[in-house]
């Protein structure tokens, strides 16, 4: 949907969404408790969770180096770092959640043109969040049938199912979108072609599913370091099934890096684990602030960014 208006009227909607949703769940989710779990969080926990968020980073950002090196575009891993990094930070400053990967396609765009190099991103973010989804997918299907499970309630239960079952079915309506004519039939062609090329092939499978098993596990590992700094012990079935929930929240773009969206996600949630509102809510806190500090190595590479003009926020 084409947005109408001037662009800061996004930027300041997406702010007030973020505070408006921690405000209520600062009243509905027992924030002084909230607070008062993380003045009084296991630093050690969260210095666990930093160090798996800088090897998330790190290893999406040779994914993204793999990815590229499929579509002609070659540069090493230090640099892939080092842009990946710039990324995070510029995501994690501005609202919108894509501006510093976008900023990262337009700078690789002379080996092979802007439209290859943002190909590259694109389909570098999507094999991450198919790599989450399958957690999810089989997390969510063993908890439903294994005795001991999660005591799923039906009104999370059903859309759940729902939105799996959509995306299992996805890869067979893009085949067939393929078979059409026009432009959506255009487009789905492009989008399978570039992943037969990038991720289905014997030279650079084996690298995608090393990667993405990776940073999954960094991912929702680092959030159940958080929840376990602030007091709140998640299961392996809940860290599998609940978290990836959690952090899918972040993509719905009218929030400033998922603030407010991912926090309320927790405090709805985790208390299927066991935990307080107030616990999920405090869990998700320190989530997003120890990724803050996980991407402030951006910060120097933002100014000592070698070969390239320093970018400007």
């Amino acid at each position: 949907m084409k947005r109408r208006g001037p662009p800061y009227l996004w930027t300041v909607g997406q702010l007030i969404v973020a505070g408006g949703l921690l405000t209520l769940l600062w009243k509905a989710a027992d924030g002084p408790s909230a607070v008062h779990r993380l003045a009084t969080a296991d630093w050690p926990w969260l210095a666990c969770a930093v160090g798996l968020l800088t090897v998330q980073t790190i290893l999406s950002a040779v994914r993204w180096q793999v990815t590229a090196r499929a579509l002609g575009i070659s540069f090493g891993v230090g640099h892939a770092i080092r842009e990946y990094y710039l990324a995070q930070v510029v995501n994690q400053s501005l609202p919108g959640g894509m501006v510093g990967d976008a900023a990262r396609a337009y700078r690789e765009r002379e080996q092979a043109g802007l439209l290859v190099s943002g190909q590259a991103v694109v389909i570098e973010r999507l094999i991450g969040q198919i790599a989450m989804f399958i957690t999810l997918a089989v997390a969510f299907g063993a908890t439903q049938l294994v005795p001991g499970g999660l005591d799923w309630p039906n009104w999370l239960a059903a859309p759940v199912t729902v939105c799996l079952l959509a995306g299992l079915m996805l890869p067979l309506l893009v085949w067939g979108a393929s078979r059409l004519g026009g432009a959506i039939g255009r487009g789905a062609v492009i989008l399978l072609t570039l992943l037969g090329k990038t991720v289905f092939t014997d030279r650079f499978l084996p690298a995608h599913l090393a990667l993405s098993v990776g940073t999954t596990f960094c991912n929702i590992t680092a959030f159940a370091a958080c929840a376990r700094a602030v007091g709140v012990d998640l299961s392996v079935p809940a860290m599998a099934a609940l978290v990836p929930l959690i952090l899918f929240t972040m993509l719905i773009p009218i929030s400033v890096s998922g603030w407010g969206l991912r926090e309320g996600a927790a405090a709805a949630l985790l208390p299927l684990a066991g935990a307080s509102a107030s616990g999920g809510l405090a869990a998700s806190v320190a989530f997003g602030l120890s990724f803050v500090v996980a991407v402030l190595p951006g910060l120097f590479f933002l100014r000592h960014k070698p070969h390239a003009e320093r970018i400007k926020l």
